[in-house]
């Protein structure tokens, strides 16, 4: 990889000397903003005495690049000025007939745009002109080009829109051209999750992420859904990763589904297990991890789909497993399981803890919300375990609004 020290020889123009950088270096992964005495320790450092400039502004070794914050502002006003003299020159070259690439105009606009973006991440203007040029050129390798580049700025600001937005549309482009497409979606998962390491609750990185479950295959669903529950099991308040598990989970129920959208009668034992541990699991974070909300959430589309798929549709399974039958035919098995854990979590062991507190208030709006989902019969059958379990009077202590499921016969049979 190349060695590079403080540039000099591009003058006073600061755009010229990062343009030299990344040509000259077109493996750079990394960038970041520099304190300028910083960047000048940097180069110290390296032994850089009289050849180097007495204040640099670009630092670049190993692939990676550091900016001076001194010359940000004067670095943006040229980019931004290069990028529309080049968009300006690229448009009449396009409307005067020519294709937009002679004489190298769509390569200036692609040049300043990639420097513009590198000190303005969202700037949605180079973003689009960036899209325009290589839909013209249509090369597969320009579209690696743009993975390469909005990966390079999603280093510095991984919860950039336009970043994450530009992606997306470079997948689409080349979905349908090439071979290597199931690749380059593992590397775009890996990457979400490297960017998730360190910057923490990016939404935006996650939506990506879940984005992508409609382009992988059966067996990456399966890949993921495994290599992300010791993250998950090590991240428990950032919900994103439980939506990308739900996410997973849909994905598998609908590769089980007709196009019209009626359930299939091939429920096979590997999907049963796979809910069946996931519900396992959910029920070890949750007293693992007291009073966290977003494990009760995900346990509400656990449980909904469960009651769906495995249970009022019992009859459509094509295991051979009597196991398996008992439980999915015996709804009361479901329920028994959900009141052992909502009792568990109702008591609570310390009052000078709110999590306790809230643990006991996420269970009983779990209860709730259950017997709200399930048909009439099973939500008469789930207020007689609560009476005969007495756990009326504790759901009333922590939701008052759960007296109706506490109700008298009389009120039952209105």
């Amino acid at each position: 990889m190349a060695d590079h020290r403080p540039v000099v020889g591009a003058g006073e123009n600061p755009l010229a000397e990062l343009e030299l950088i990344l040509e000259s270096d077109p493996l750079i992964d990394e960038v970041g903003f520099i304190h300028p005495t910083q960047l000048a320790s940097l180069s110290g450092e390296e032994g850089v005495d009289a050849p180097g400039p007495k204040n640099p502004r670009f630092w670049s070794r190993d692939g990676k690049l550091g900016i001076s914050t001194e010359v940000l502002l004067p670095l943006y006003k040229e980019a931004r000025r290069a990028f529309f003299d080049a968009v300006r020159d690229f448009r009449t070259r396009c409307g005067s007939g020519g294709d937009g690439g002679d004489g190298g105009v769509g390569s200036e606009v692609m040049k300043h745009s990639r420097a513009l973006l590198l000190v303005s991440s969202d700037f949605g203007t180079a973003w689009n002109s960036r899209k325009l040029v290589a839909s013209k050129e249509e090369s597969f390798s320009m579209y690696m080009d743009e993975l390469r580049l909005s990966e390079l700025i999603l280093s510095y600001s991984p919860k950039s829109d336009q970043a994450w937005s530009h992606r997306r549309w470079v997948i689409k482009r080349i979905a349908g051209q090439t071979s290597s497409l199931p690749e380059i979606i593992m590397k775009e998962s890996e990457l979400v999750e490297k960017i998730a390491e360190r910057s923490k609750m990016n939404y935006r990185a996650w939506n990506h992420r879940c984005w992508l479950v409609s382009y992988m295959t059966k067996e990456r669903v399966m890949y993921e859904l495994k290599e992300s529950k010791t993250w998950a099991g090590l991240h428990v308040a950032d919900s994103s990763c439980f939506n990308y598990r739900r996410r997973l989970m849909t994905r598998i129920l609908e590769d089980l589904c007709c196009k019209d959208g009626v359930s299939s009668v091939d429920y096979s034992f590997e999907v049963y297990q796979c809910w069946k541990d996931e519900l396992d699991w959910d029920e070890i974070l949750i007293k693992r991890y007291i009073g966290r909300e977003g494990l009760w959430l995900y346990r509400r589309f656990l449980s909904l789909c469960w009651i769906r798929h495995f249970t009022t549709h019992a009859h459509s399974t094509s295991c051979n497993s009597n196991y398996i039958a008992e439980q999915t035919t015996d709804p009361s098995f479901f329920l028994d399981k959900e009141l052992d854990l909502v009792g568990s979590s109702l008591v609570v062991q310390d009052d000078h803890f709110d999590d306790f507190q809230a643990q006991a208030l996420y269970s009983t709006t779990y209860i709730l919300w259950l017997a709200k989902q399930m048909p009439s019969p099973l939500e008469i059958e789930l207020r007689q375990r609560l009476t005969a379990r007495n756990m009326n009077d504790l759901l009333s202590e922590f939701c008052p609004n759960s007296s109706f499921l506490c109700g008298s016969s009389a009120e039952d049979t209105k």
